[in-house]
C-alpha cells in the first residue's frame, strides 16, 4: 500500500503502542528520506528508577527504516526487519529524539546488491539523543531486503 508522509505520520501517532508510550513522529519528509521521532518522559513511560523505559526507547525507532524503505523501493521489493540490538549510554530523562535518514547511497547499494534476486541485509545505526544532543542509546537494525524479480541482464 502506498501512503503519503502526512497520512503515515498521523497513523503512527495514533498507533496505540506509540500513543500510550508517549512516542510522537514529528516529521516525515515529502521525499520519504527522513523521519523524526521524539518521546517525552511521562509517569507512564518511566522505569523503576524514574528514567525512560528501555523498551519504549527501542519502540520509538523500531519500524521506521523498514517503513521508509518500503515507500522508497516500492512493491518490487520485500523489506523486513531481520535483527536489532540496543546499547544504553546514559539514563534518558526529559525528551529524547532520533532522526532516521535514508541516503541516495543506501538506495543505490540496495538496488545493486539485490539485482540477482538474492537478499541483502543492510545494517543501520540510529542514535537516540537527549535535549542536549548527548547519546542516550544506540539502536542497530539489520534489515532483509530482496528484489521480487531479478533484473534481466542483456548481453551484447
Amino acid at each position: 500500500m502506498r501512503w503519503t508522509p502526512r497520512r503515515l505520520k498521523l497513523i503512527l501517532n495514533i498507533y496505540p503502542p506509540f500513543l500510550f508510550a508517549g512516542i510522537r513522529v514529528t516529521k516525515i519528509s515529502p521525499d520519504w528520506r527522513e523521519l523524526r521521532v521524539s518521546m517525552r518522559l511521562y509517569w507512564f513511560n518511566r522505569n523503576a528508577v524514574g528514567t525512560h523505559f528501555g523498551g519504549s526507547l527501542y519502540s520509538m525507532v523500531d519500524p521506521h527504516i523498514m517503513l521508509l524503505l518500503m515507500q522508497l523501493l516500492g512493491s518490487e521489493f520485500t523489506v523486513w526487519d531481520k535483527a536489532a540490538g540496543i546499547e544504553f549510554h546514559k539514563p534518558g530523562t526529559g525528551t529524547v529524539s532520533c532522526v532516521v535518514r535514508i541516503t541516495d547511497e543506501d538506495l543505490a547499494e540496495i538496488r545493486r546488491k539485490t539485482e540477482s534476486g538474492l537478499p541483502f541485509r543492510p545494517t543501520y545505526v540510529l542514535a537516540i539523543v537527549d535535549d542536549e544532543g548527548d547519546p542516550v542509546a544506540t539502536v542497530t537494525k539489520e534489515l532483509h531486503v530482496r528484489r521480487k524479480h531479478p533484473v534481466a541482464k542483456h548481453t551484447a
